[in-house]
């Protein structure tokens, strides 16, 4: 058996996050850097940014209100013969 052994392991941690260091101006810069990452991020959207969103919201809008779609096709060889039947259909 090995050894090291997880709990010794863990009795030689030492941690190495700026938030365990002594120094309390160290602690508090590596926390204002994760609260600014926690922020909202300002982001500026372009015009044709929204337009394409209304464009597609509208375009589903539009598919959702339509009548189910049902396609029968039915291919036949030059003898007669069916050589294809596809039936294909969409329901809500």
């Amino acid at each position: 058996m090995s050894e090291v052994s997880p709990l010794s392991e863990l009795a030689g941690f030492v941690a190495r996050s700026p938030l365990a260091a002594e120094q309390g101006e160290v602690r508090r810069a590596a926390m204002a850097a994760i609260a600014r990452g926690l922020g909202p991020q300002p982001t500026r959207r372009k015009v044709s940014d929204l337009l394409g969103v209304v464009m597609a919201l509208s375009a589903r809008t539009r598919r959702m209100v339509q009548p189910p779609v049902e396609i029968d096709l039915d291919v036949f060889a030059p003898g007669g013969r069916r050589a294809v039947r596809m039936v294909m259909s969409r329901r809500h």
